[in-house]
């Protein structure tokens, strides 16, 4: 619950260390405490059970992925980047089974704001994939431009050539 606080209050702890240390003229040991204390301040900006999930979608497991998640019982206590990107995940793992909350859930994640362009494309196309399935041609299409945007590498033509493809049969 106080996750965060207590990061910031350990961090605390261990500098006060490390510039005891370097007084005593310990130097090594407190460089060593100081490269602890930089992993425990990157814990604070990059949330674990968001790594690790991201770690189990690459395996492709989604099973895993959700128990992972379902492990955060207050995401809005997150940074906003991590918020968004805990419904992100939360939408692909959803996507397979229950539609109507990963279509919430994308549109939730994408809201809040996530940093990457790819990231920010791949829900559209999720999002264009589930209008596609419930036929609302209109608001696929656009989608799929705003996906084309912002697809810069390329990386999803394949997927919207064939959600394209699909739009024509409809």
């Amino acid at each position: 619950m106080y996750n965060k606080e207590i990061k910031i209050i350990l961090s605390l702890a261990i500098l006060s260390a490390s510039v005891y240390l370097f007084n005593e003229g310990e130097i090594g040991y407190g460089i060593v405490v100081l490269l602890i204390m930089g992993l425990v301040i990157l814990s604070i900006f990059k949330n674990e059970r968001i790594l690790k999930a991201f770690y189990h979608l690459r395996k492709n497991d989604m099973q895993k992925a959700g128990k992972t998640l379902s492990k955060i019982k207050h995401p809005e206590k997150l940074i906003k980047s991590q918020e968004a990107y805990f419904y992100y995940l939360n939408g692909l793992v959803l996507s397979q089974t229950q539609m109507n909350q990963a279509e919430k859930l994308f549109k939730k994640a994408l809201s809040v704001g996530l940093r990457s362009d790819t990231d920010k494309a791949v829900a559209k196309l999720n999002l264009a994939g589930l209008a596609l399935s419930r036929r609302r041609k209109r608001e696929a299409t656009t989608l799929l431009t705003e996906v084309k945007k912002l697809d810069k590498h390329n990386m999803l033509d394949d997927q919207v050539k064939m959600m394209k493809q699909q739009l024509k049969r409809i």
